[in-house]
């Protein structure tokens, strides 16, 4: 289960990260329909971290992980 959580939290974390390069680079025609589908992207890592974790430990860290990399 914590190499699960380990790798879920992984993920969240590589998904911030492209969408911070993407808001970098937002003179792409369409960036704002592929910067919110990237976000998208996390929410079914969000439920999976939640499975493990609890809904409302995994919004946290969800959101904690995108504020520290995109903030």
């Amino acid at each position: 289960m914590k190499s699960e959580v380990a790798t879920l939290l992984r993920q969240i974390e590589l998904e911030c990260e492209a969408l911070r390069r993407m808001m970098a680079d937002f003179q792409v025609t369409g960036a704002h329909d592929i910067i919110n589908h990237k976000f998208e992207a996390m929410t079914p890592l969000q439920e999976q971290l939640a499975t493990h974790i609890g809904e409302e430990e995994a919004a946290r860290i969800t959101v904690e992980t995108y504020i520290h990399i995109i903030g």
